[in-house]
């Protein structure tokens, strides 16, 4: 990895809540570290949020988590509050709200799941631990009882979910992988991160999700919208209280 780069431990296991790190620097945009389990806002999920602590005890709390504008490959974690104490080199443990990500995870994998179920291209997301939204390029009018009926199915049939990396040249290959008309997948790594939902799902994409489609829980269509005379907006939402 290249000095200065942030190693971005929830690429590959979206289960870690806390790791050991290093920091590499604290500007105006944040708190860098040299590996995290912290999420950057982007491909429509929102940022973590959590903690950085000490050895010593002190913390300071971590309200939203960036892609750094000035250090290519760089995270920033954005503080709540006040970062004094915090200085390059200090080892720190990192520690994301929990319950936050696990929400991010479970709309996450519900997004592509709606994909499966609405054949049609994406033009908007957004992902956070209250909703979820998809924006499908689309005229004809949606069903609300028909996509909770499928999301119901498709969770009760537990299907895993695993991510995989493919070459551009791959990808390229199979552009019909690529749903959306918003974010496009990072280029110039050499490599595309895709999710699969075995039998329902295949698309690049690099955020965090659920290992098994039942982790997802009770989610429901709580509304559908028509944006404009080409776009169909799906909110989800937690059917159960709280």
């Amino acid at each position: 990895m290249t000095e200065g780069m942030t190693e971005e431990l929830f690429r590959e296991d979206a289960a870690l809540t806390e790791c050991r790190a290093t920091v590499l620097a604290v500007d105006a945009e944040g708190v860098v570290l040299d590996r995290t389990v912290f999420y950057p806002l982007g491909g429509g999920q929102a940022g973590d949020a959590g903690v950085l602590v000490a050895d010593d005890g002190r913390s300071w709390p971590i309200a939203d988590t960036r892609k750094h504008k000035g250090r290519p490959g760089a995270i920033a974690h954005v503080p709540a509050g006040e970062v004094a104490g915090l200085v390059p080199g200090m080892p720190v443990t990192a520690r994301i709200d929990a319950d936050r990500r696990r929400a991010h995870m479970r709309f996450h994998t519900s997004t592509h799941l709606l994909c499966a179920l609405v054949p049609h291209p994406v033009d908007g997301c957004s992902i956070t631990a209250a909703h979820a939204r998809l924006d499908f390029h689309m005229t004809e009018p949606l069903d609300k009882e028909a996509l909770n009926a499928g999301l119901v199915r498709l969770v009760a049939e537990a299907h895993p979910v695993r991510h995989r990396w493919i070459s551009e040249a791959e990808l390229d290959a199979n552009p019909g992988l690529v749903r959306s008309m918003s974010v496009q997948p990072p280029r110039g790594l050499g490599r595309v991160r895709v999710l699969e939902i075995e039998g329902v799902d295949l698309q690049p994409c690099g955020g965090t999700h659920v290992a098994n489609t039942a982790d997802i829980g009770a989610v429901i269509v709580t509304k559908i919208e028509k944006k404009s005379a080409t776009t169909r907006r799906v909110v989800l939402g937690f059917a159960e209280p709280g």
